[in-house]
């Protein structure tokens, strides 16, 4: 994969910031109903490069390396970093 077939791919689905893999397989299967090729709006086309997609962006997000500094727990939790203000 290079960065233009990952940026293809996340225009396809739609992502349009964070996305966990619980969303992006929930985004994932809506689409694939609308675009199946049984249904009204659908196209052998489009769901073949829906499912390229996903499988391009779930590739991504299985070889993906954490970082497990604080600034990254910050980002991702933010509401756990500041729990101690909320009694303010």
């Amino acid at each position: 994969m290079d960065y233009k077939e990952f940026e293809k791919a996340v225009d396809t689905l739609g992502i349009l910031t964070k996305t966990s893999r619980k969303d992006l397989k929930k985004k994932y299967l809506k689409l694939s109903k609308k675009y199946h090729p049984d249904m009204p709006e659908g196209s052998e086309e489009k769901f073949l490069e829906l499912k390229k997609s996903y499988d391009i962006l779930v590739a991504y997000m299985d070889s993906y390396q954490y970082n497990f500094d604080i600034e990254e727990y910050k980002e991702q939790f933010p509401a756990f970093t500041n729990y101690k203000n909320w009694n303010k």
